[in-house]
Formats: C-alpha cells, sequence, structure tokens
C-alpha cells in the first residue's frame, strides 16, 4: 500500500466529515394517548406498546 506524498489539510478533512453529525430520531404517536413517543418503545404517559398494556404509570 502506497503512501500520501502530502498531509491533508484540516480543512479538506473537515469538509469531508461534514456530513457525520447526529440525527434526532423522530418521534412517533402514540395511538391511545396521541402523544409523541419513541418509536418501538412502550409509551411513558400511558404505558401501551402495540394496543396492549405493558406496564404500569404513576400518576404525578
Amino acid at each position: 500500500m502506497t503512501t500520501p506524498k502530502r498531509k491533508q489539510s484540516k480543512s479538506r478533512t473537515r469538509k469531508r466529515r461534514s456530513h457525520y453529525r447526529l440525527t434526532v430520531p423522530n418521534p412517533g404517536l402514540c395511538p391511545q394517548c396521541k402523544r409523541p413517543k419513541p418509536v418501538h418503545r412502550a409509551c411513558p404517559h400511558c404505558g401501551y406498546y402495540k394496543g396492549a398494556r405493558v406496564m404500569t404509570v404513576k400518576e404525578k
């Protein structure tokens, strides 16, 4: 394997890495209480997942 002839500049490296940022996952809506919740997780507000109650939620 060959080695580079010149050092790659920081700006060139950073331009290439400009798309390596984290993205915030889009929340889904709970079909029971219509509030936003993480996808593929039980709703933290009502305790339902796929139409079935899977956990009890303490009232505040």
